[in-house]
């Protein structure tokens, strides 16, 4: 078991991962869940801290602790992202987003797709330093990615169980994606509504798929790449038939991914360079003959 939660893995993959983390916070911030900042403004009666904020008796949000926490998230983040300070500024940014959430989530509501991501934030900053495209094995980095990555199938396999504990076997026959398409559906959820049975199946296939997820650690080389493809490619239909998106999953199941091959600071020198070398090869006009 030791052997293989420590499987060596690139430093560089966890370069391009931490990068990939720390600007998707800028992004989530100013588009993906912008309405956090709202919460300042919500009654203090209504807050209802999650067991993470009682245990820690993190303050009632107000619409300063949010600005607060809103403001040094979209400083710390970037500078995160450039890998500097990997330990102090990704403990930071891990306590900073941990307190984001809790204002997020504690009115009712508890999304589940933040939870690997999350996990990525807990675990990256334990590596220390990386460069991106380094291929140097590290039990560090391995060991980073492989909770991050359990973290991923977890979020599939106890959907799955929380889908038969409190719906039972009937979830799967029930008219669940029935009312999720007349709530939110779209064009191609209609065309899926319009054929028999065909909702039925696909939430079998759904429980069935998360309930099956852990066997992508069995899977190796291109099998696992193409098991990790359909994963995504769920998301996409998920998306496209509902509308719901688990962006913040997405970016953490790119541990199963090379990441290590992606060297934007060599791809950057190579587009320059090769420029100047365009611009160097023009011809230059010839000047006009006299007569």
């Amino acid at each position: 078991m030791r052997a293989w939660l420590f499987e060596a893995a690139p430093r560089g993959r966890v370069a391009a991962l931490r990068t990939l983390t720390y600007l998707f916070i800028v992004f989530d911030l100013l588009l993906y869940s912008s309405w956090v900042r709202t919460r300042g403004d919500v009654p203090t009666e209504l807050y209802q801290p999650l067991w993470i904020g009682r245990t820690l008796h993190l303050p009632e949000p107000d619409a300063t602790l949010v600005a607060v926490v809103f403001w040094a998230l979209l400083v710390l983040a970037p500078l995160a992202a450039t890998g500097r300070f990997p330990r102090l500024l990704g403990w930071l940014v891990c306590g900073l987003y941990l307190e984001w959430l809790v204002i997020a989530m504690s009115y009712g509501k508890v999304d589940h797709d933040r939870f690997a991501f999350v996990i990525a934030l807990a675990v990256l900053p334990t590596v220390g330093r990386a460069r991106h495209g380094d291929r140097t094995p590290s039990e560090a980095a391995g060991w980073a990615l492989r909770m991050i990555q359990i973290a991923v199938v977890a979020t599939y396999f106890l959907a799955a169980w929380a889908k038969i504990r409190f719906g039972g076997l009937g979830w799967m026959t029930g008219s669940v994606l029935a009312r999720a398409f007349i709530r939110r559906g779209s064009e191609l959820a209609d065309l899926i509504a319009a054929v028999p049975y065909l909702m039925i199946a696909a939430q079998i296939g759904m429980v069935t798929f998360e309930a099956l997820s852990p066997l992508v650690f069995a899977l190796r080389g291109r099998y696992r790449y193409a098991a990790i493809a359909f994963f995504y490619s769920f998301h996409v239909l998920s998306f496209a038939t509902i509308s719901i998106s688990f962006a913040p999953h997405l970016v953490a199941m790119t541990s199963f991914l090379p990441l290590e091959r992606v060297r934007p600071l060599v791809w950057l020198r190579r587009l320059t360079t090769r420029r100047r070398e365009v611009d160097t090869l023009d011809p230059v006009p010839a000047e006009a003959g006299g007569g």
